[in-house]
């Protein structure tokens, strides 16, 4: 079951606008609190230089008592706002009313600053109040009082929700503006992509060659990784191709001289006759196995194991070939030869130990094979300064000299032409070595007899 695809563009606007309209609420709770503390700071100087105009008309009465001359132009600025109420009272000593609005609310008693704001009701609605603490000199002495002056708050709720108004306005043509930025710019950022789906859409099934298109380069990972898997599969695309090739071409014969065999056992007179003919078909099937074994590995080291090269791990190459050496001892024996190792010290390498195994199963087989009854074989491992030496000499008829390039090739044959063999087993040899950072090298047998063939690989010390 696929997973719904999503949008690229639509996913980074949602991030956008969530994010934006988190930003803008909290920007718009922000605004509103600055708008009213600029409402209230305004209006409040208002109501402070009105409380100052009339107590600035407080005077003390021949008979000692304080009397006020309401300066109506002090109101008036108070009443530019249509839809606001103003109200006033003045009080004298001992919280004595002396002129107003007598039930106005008013601070009988405050300390600090000369101008007290706060906010209270009056008549249901909300006000703000200002009161203003001064004296009046007798000349003598001087007479306390007190000036209060209050006005509804509709204005100051106007001017804050104008300034909240005008801010919310600004910030939404600024979400659109940069939504449609976001847009246009995924839009042409995306264009690279776009090309790069069509140059590939566009290509031949067969054309795995690297992408070499330009793009961003949050997407060059995205190409190395799709080009790094067009090289494995190309590799492993190579490797069956060079596998039903060679498969098709090697086990032609043995499948002819099978079905040969089988048809002269069907036509034997004897049971002597028929069961030549069926030792002969065995032979053959026992011929395409090896075959199609070594075919089968051959493959698996073009494929995969390339790709993991940095991944082997460290072994003992001397332990290696005393194990596999152990494992042939019997079968030499039962071909007459006299199969054995030298090796005392350890010698490590870094390699796959189930293909150093086949590349040492490759050498004693074809010295087995090759060699003749009687003859003498040794696998020996040794260390050469940086290079881990693995040797597998014979004292048989060995290879001409003129023949050893040759043997190292897929299918050619260097030794006797009348053994059982499919020409891959030093080609696999010398596969195994370079996939392992080293070589092979065919040299003459002790005495010049036979064949040596000598494999190097990078050592670790």
């Amino acid at each position: 079951m696929t997973s719904a695809l999503f949008s690229i563009r639509r996913r980074l606007l949602g991030w956008l606008l969530a994010s934006t309209c988190v930003l803008g609420l909290l920007a718009l709770s922000d605004t509103w609190r600055e708008a009213r503390e600029t409402a209230n700071d305004v209006s409040d100087r208002v109501l402070a230089g009105s409380a100052l105009a009339i107590a600035e008309r407080v005077v003390v009465s021949e008979n000692g008592s304080l009397e006020v001359d309401i300066p109506y132009v002090a109101l008036e600025m108070l009443t530019s706002a249509a839809q606001d109420r103003v109200f006033y009272r003045v009080d004298g000593p001992s919280g004595t009313f002396i002129t107003g609005y007598k039930n106005l609310p008013f601070l009988a008693r405050y300390e600090g600053q000369p101008t007290a704001f706060f906010d209270s009701t009056f008549r249901g609605e909300p006000i703000r109040v200002a009161t203003l603490a001064r004296s009046a000199s007798t000349g003598i002495n001087s007479m306390p009082f007190m000036v209060t002056v209050a006005e509804t708050t509709i204005a100051r709720r106007q001017l804050t929700n104008s300034i909240l108004l005008h801010s919310a306005l600004r910030l939404v043509f600024l979400i659109l503006g940069a939504t449609l930025i976001v847009w246009f710019a995924v839009t042409v950022s995306l264009r690279p992509l776009r090309r790069l789906g069509a140059a590939i859409a566009h290509r031949s099934p067969d054309d795995l060659a690297p992408i070499a298109d330009r793009v961003p380069k949050e997407v060059q990972g995205l190409v190395e990784t799709v080009n790094s898997f067009m090289v494995r599969l190309q590799s492993a695309l190579d490797a069956l191709r060079h596998f039903t090739g060679n498969a098709s071409h090697q086990l032609r014969t043995p499948l002819a001289v099978i079905r040969t065999q089988l048809a002269l056992a069907g036509r034997a007179s004897t049971l002597e006759e028929a069961q030549r003919a069926a030792l002969k078909a065995d032979e053959a099937v026992a011929d395409a196995e090896r075959t199609l074994a070594q075919l089968l590995l051959m493959a698996r080291i073009d494929a995969t194991v390339r790709a993991r090269r940095d991944e082997f791990p460290t072994i003992d190459l001397a332990e290696l070939a005393r194990t596999t050496t152990a494992d042939y001892v019997v079968r030499a024996a039962d071909a007459d030869i006299d199969l054995g190792f030298e090796g005392e010290e350890q010698v490590i390498v870094r390699g796959e130990p189930l293909l150093l195994t086949e590349l040492m199963k490759n050498l004693i087989s074809n010295a087995v094979l090759y060699a003749g009854e009687g003859a003498v074989v040794t696998l020996r491992t040794s260390r050469a300064g940086g290079e881990a030496l693995l040797e597998v000499e014979d004292n048989g008829p060995g290879i001409p000299l003129e023949r050893r390039q040759a043997a190292l090739t897929r299918f050619e044959r260097g030794a006797l032409q009348d053994r059982p063999g499919s020409g891959l087993g030093l080609p696999i040899v010398e596969e195994i070595a370079a996939l392992h950072g080293g070589n092979i090298e065919l040299a003459d047998g002790p005495d010049g007899m036979g064949l040596t063939v000598r494999v190097r690989l990078p050592a670790i010390c």
